[in-house]
């Protein structure tokens, strides 16, 4: 029998899921641009050519309705240290406030991934080597799958949130796990589950929280249970010694892969406000697919980001796409009037070390993966020509899949806030899709960084009242520049001059072309090559300043960057 060992209680995104990347697919050579004739101003291209997502952990975003702070009893901690890891106010709410701000649209996104809202355990577990109180503030330790936290709010405002988004041309993208649940602590199973405790929990501490948890007692099948979940328990399976069916993190792991219909769990079946109920012939797998795809019918939810995809066979990640996908399109003929457009259900995936390459794992259900690679580039972000070609080499005419590149990142680390220009120009013009972590392009500062748990310091509040305002101006312009031009995803990239670098990207499908040089602010020459006609006008982007083409080059007041498009009072001629 396995016990659960305060030291382990480490949230799951916290532990590596491995480190072996699936092999890639090799690229198809791609037409070299060609000179402009009549190419568009802008042309955005699919949301899956171009994804700009905006990754928020919603509890650390905006408290928009500090009315549902302390649900289930929830409460935080006077000093910084202790409270890294309680629920600090964000909600939903406070999401809907800011996209009706303009907040997301003025960056440029055009999707936003955000923390699991459905419910999670109600208590805190032992956080790192009992340094403070871990709660689920990041969604990764679900209860029922079925209704939403209270923290996170109410229907009605996901509903409004999800709105507000489509409204703007914002994908709402939710965070889901399949491959474990939370564990069970105190309050919940005080609440659920009382049995398994014994008298005097309530006083529990972080050192002597599992004296109260009679990890013997076979009143432990009230929780999951054995056909649900492998757990080390009493009556419980023991969880493997392989990717697919170990205990992450000592976490309960459900038994996706198992082809026994179940029934609901005893604490499911007694939970007076679950939405859950018994669904004939239907598999661990099948109930979580059902669950999670509910909410894409009833809300019009537009992606996941999976969690954890090593640890799950990859049937069931493919089902659940096939099934999300049947859920979106039958929400979207019941509101006609909401839908951004008809593109289907977007998946992106998360399996530690995957980098820029296509993957076996793109034709398993994922129409992109997290990229680990581009975080690790710092040191070739100031002369990016040789990262940048890399890149576009994966990309370049071959739409349809995606990576999703970042700087920052609840998993690993937040990068040096020094070199947040530097950074943000990088990944805003990096060839394929596109990550930014809340608060890189406001300079939010770390939090507290426990000893045994380095990555909670990665998750502090949202720095509203300290905002960098020159560096959000920088990252506005970058990504809105980004969001009009499909052609910084997914066209080819040639190098125009190496000092000052100024470089090119071209989309042959859509016409779609740039010009952008990384040079000092101040008066500048470049070249624009065969991209645009002579005596093209062109606009900056950057500073707004209209240019004309003239032997081949461009002369202007150059700022940190420069975005040359068509003018747009151009556009047509």
């Amino acid at each position: 029998m396995k016990l659960l060992h305060p030291a382990l209680l480490l949230a799951p995104l916290l532990v590596a899921c491995g480190t072996a990347t699936p092999p890639p697919a090799s690229a198809p050579a791609v037409a070299a641009p060609q000179a402009s004739t009549a190419a568009p101003h802008a042309v955005p291209g699919r949301f899956a050519d171009n994804p700009i997502v905006y990754f928020v952990i919603t509890d650390r975003f905006f408290n928009g309705n500090p009315g549902n702070d302390h649900s289930y009893g929830r409460q935080r901690e006077a000093n910084p240290k202790d409270d890294v890891g309680t629920f600090h106010g964000g909600d939903l709410k406070g999401l809907t406030i800011k996209l009706r701000e303009g907040y997301f649209k003025a960056l440029g996104v055009n999707a936003l991934w955000i923390t699991a809202p459905y419910e999670q355990i109600r208590g805190w577990v032992v956080g790192g080597d009992k340094e403070f109180k871990h709660y689920a503030y990041h969604g990764y330790y679900a209860l029922d799958y079925t209704v939403l936290d209270r923290n996170m709010g109410t229907a009605e405002e996901l509903r409004e949130m999800v709105d507000t988004a489509h409204a703007q041309g914002i994908r709402v993208l939710f965070d889901v796990v399949i491959n474990h649940p939370g564990y069970l602590d105190l309050r919940t199973a005080a609440e659920l589950v009382p049995k398994v405790l014994w008298p005097g929990h309530e006083q529990a501490t972080l050192r002597n929280y599992h004296s109260f948890i009679d990890y013997n007692s076979f009143a432990f099948g009230q929780w999951w249970g054995r056909d649900w979940v492998r757990a080390g328990l009493p009556g419980y399976l023991d969880g493997g010694r392989d990717d697919r069916t170990m205990q992450l993190a000592y976490l309960p792991d459900f038994r996706t892969e198992s082809k026994q219909a179940v029934r609901l769990p005893t604490f499911l079946r007694n939970k007076p406000d679950t939405r859950a109920r018994d669904l004939p012939d239907t598999t661990v797998r099948g109930y979580l697919i059902r669950w999670l795809t509910d909410w894409v019918r009833e809300y019009g939810i537009d992606g996941f980001r999976a969690d954890t995809v090593k640890h799950v066979e990859p049937e069931a990640w493919a089902e659940l796409k096939r099934e999300a996908t049947k859920a979106l399109a039958e929400w979207k003929a019941r509101n006609p009037d909401k839908k951004i457009d008809d593109e289907p259900f977007w998946m992106v995936g998360e399996y530690w070390g995957h980098g820029p390459e296509r993957s076996a794992l793109h034709d398993a259900g994922f129409d992109a993966m997290i990229d680990f690679h581009f975080q690790q580039q710092g040191r070739r972000f100031s002369e990016p020509e040789p990262l940048f070609a890399q890149y576009a080499r994966v990309y370049a005419g071959r739409p349809g899949f995606s990576n999703l590149a970042y700087i920052s990142s609840h998993d690993t680390e937040l990068f040096n806030r020094k070199r947040l220009f530097e950074a943000g120009t990088a990944l805003m013009l990096v060839p394929g899709g596109v990550q930014i972590f809340y608060g890189d392009e406001t300079g939010r500062p770390e939090g507290h960084r426990p000893r045994t748990d380095p990555q909670q310091s990665t998750r502090s509040f949202m720095n509203w009242d300290s905002i960098d305002a020159e560096l959000l101006s920088h990252w506005r312009k970058l990504g809105t520049f980004r969001a009009r031009h499909v052609a910084l995803a997914r066209g080819v990239h040639e190098l125009l001059q190496a000092t000052p670098y100024v470089f090119s990207r071209v989309d042959a499908e859509s016409a779609d072309r740039v010009v952008v040089a990384l040079t000092n602010p101040g008066p500048v020459t470049l070249p624009v090559g065969q991209v645009f006609r002579e005596g093209e006008r062109l606009r900056d982007a950057y500073t707004g300043r209209p240019v004309t083409v003239s032997n081949g080059r461009v002369s202007l007041e150059a700022g940190r960057v420069v975005l040359l498009e068509r003018d747009p009072a151009a556009a047509g001629r």
